[in-house]
C-alpha cells in the first residue's frame, strides 16, 4: 500500500489471534491522520477471535473469499452478527468452486437480517464501484452526523 502513496502502518500482535483496541491506540501515535476522511483496519486471524473484539470501529466488513466455502456464516455466526456488510470476494472463481452466492447470503441474513452484501472481484473488477460508493455513502453519512452534532 504504501508503494502506491498509502499512509499504511502494520501493528505486529506478538502472536495473538486478533487486534485489540489498545492495539490500535498505540498506533495512532505514530501515524499523520490529517485530512484521513477514512481509515482501515484489517483485523487478523479467523472469523472468531476478531468478531470479540470492539476496535472502535464505525463499521464492520467481513471479507469472505468464495475459495473459504458458504459455510462460514453457520461456523462463525458472531463475525456475521456484528457485521454491517460482506463481501464475497473472488467471485471471478465461483464458477470453479463450491460455493454460492445465495446459500451464503441465506445464512448470513439468518444470522443478521440487516447485513447488507456485495460481490467482488479485483480480477474483473465486479463489484467494486459498488463497494467504493458503500465507503463514500458512509464517509459522508459521518460528515453530515459530525456537522449535525456541531450545530446542536
Amino acid at each position: 500500500m504504501r508503494e502506491v502513496g498509502i499512509n499504511a502502518l502494520q501493528i505486529v500482535t506478538g502472536g495473538v489471534c486478533h487486534i485489540e483496541a489498545q492495539m490500535i491506540l498505540q498506533a495512532l501515535d505514530h501515524i499523520d491522520l490529517t485530512g484521513t476522511d477514512l481509515l482501515f483496519i484489517e483485523n487478523v486471524g479467523n472469523l472468531l477471535c476478531p468478531s470479540a473484539f470492539d476496535l472502535g470501529e464505525d463499521y464492520r466488513v467481513t471479507l469472505l473469499a468464495t475459495t473459504e466455502g458458504d459455510d462460514k456464516p453457520k461456523k462463525y455466526p458472531r463475525m456475521f452478527l456484528t457485521s454491517e456488510l460482506m463481501l464475497v470476494s473472488k467471485s471471478d472463481l465461483l464458477p470453479y468452486v463450491p460455493f454460492t452466492v445465495e446459500a451464503v447470503t441465506k445464512d448470513a441474513r439468518e444470522v443478521n437480517p440487516n447485513i447488507e452484501i456485495m460481490t467482488i472481484s479485483t480480477t474483473n473488477g465486479e463489484g467494486i464501484d459498488e463497494w467504493c460508493n458503500w465507503l463514500k455513502d458512509k464517509v459522508k453519512q459521518k460528515k453530515e452526523a459530525r456537522l449535525q452534532a456541531e450545530v446542536k
